[in-house]
This record gives C-alpha cells, structure tokens and sequence, in this order.
C-alpha cells in the first residue's frame, strides 16, 4: 500500500518512497501497441535490425527501448561507457557475450544485465548464430540517431568518428 506524504512523494510500508506525481489528471486513453511482427525501424547492411519500441521522444525522456536483432557474424563494440545514461541488456534468443567491466560474460535466454552511468561494458555475438535482445537506457536518450549513424562509421574520417561518438555519449576505452 501506498500513500501520500506531506512533500507529496508516496510512500511505502517499508519505507520507500516514490517520485513525486507527474500526472494529476483522472486518466486517459494513451497506450500504444506495437504488435509483433512490425517491420524494424532500422536494417543495417550487416544485417543487424533495430525496432525502436520506446524512443526517449515517446516516452518524454524517461527511457528507450529497443529489440536489437544481430545476425550470426561477430559483431558488436567493444568496451566503452556513457556518462549521461544506464543501459539494460535481455537475451531474448541465442548467446550474447557481454563485457562487465572485468571480463566478458556469456548470457543465455532470459540473463538480464543492467549497467549503470558510466559503467564500462561491451556487447558481442560469437556464437556463429542469430542473437536478439532487448536494449533498455533510461534516461531515454536519442539512440536511433546513434543506430542509423553506425552504417556511415566506416566512412567517416578519424576526427568525423570521434565527433559523432562524444555527440552520442559513447567512450571508447
């Protein structure tokens, strides 16, 4: 059970509290369904596909989310960390390795990893087979601009790289 404190935050039994109220409406009709089986927003010529479930745009800010489909070849960067937001990985399919920091980890269907703020982390498919997982940041950062760019990255200059990396909070280690 919940309740209201004096600041206006909602209280716990256990003492927790939650954020103060964002909303003090009566309700309305806002979900949005995106059914299984839609097209991805994004199909890269590596074949990787990204299907922006939840952009920071559509959820005001608060998160973004994302199924990341990689393809059987080894792909995925390497360690680096983001200063301005977390990220959450969860194997939906295949064998994802990702790096914790220390050393990389084998994840399996159902293994959820969370990395926070400046957290050093790494994703990669050496498996030899398809991978997919869901991407989760939060605060909800502008990621597609970040996923659509990684196609020209090849291109790019060694100054164009590093100036489209910091613009996307990504710091390489």
């Amino acid at each position: 059970m919940s309740f209201p404190a004096p600041d206006g935050t909602f209280g716990t039994h256990d003492g927790t509290t939650y954020p103060p109220p964002v909303y003090d409406g009566t309700g309305e009709v806002s979900a949005i369904h995106r059914p299984d089986g839609s097209e991805p927003e994004l199909v890269n010529p590596s074949g990787t596909r990204i299907e922006f479930l939840a952009t920071g745009a559509s959820t005001g800010g608060l998160f973004g989310l994302y199924k990341y489909w990689m393809p059987g070849e080894r792909l995925g960067p390497g360690p680096h960390f983001h200063r301005t937001m977390t990220e959450s990985f969860y194997v939906l399919q295949g064998q994802l390795n990702i790096y914790d920091g220390t050393r990389w980890v084998e994840c399996s269907p159902g293994d959820w990893v969370h990395v926070p703020v400046g957290g050093v982390h790494g994703f990669r498919n050496e498996s030899g087979a398809p991978v997919q997982m869901l991407l989760h940041f939060s605060p909800g950062a502008p990621r597609e601009g970040y996923f659509e760019g990684l196609v020209r990255v090849a291109q790019m200059t060694e100054e164009e790289r590093a100036a489209f990396y910091l613009e996307h909070d990504n710091h390489w280690l």
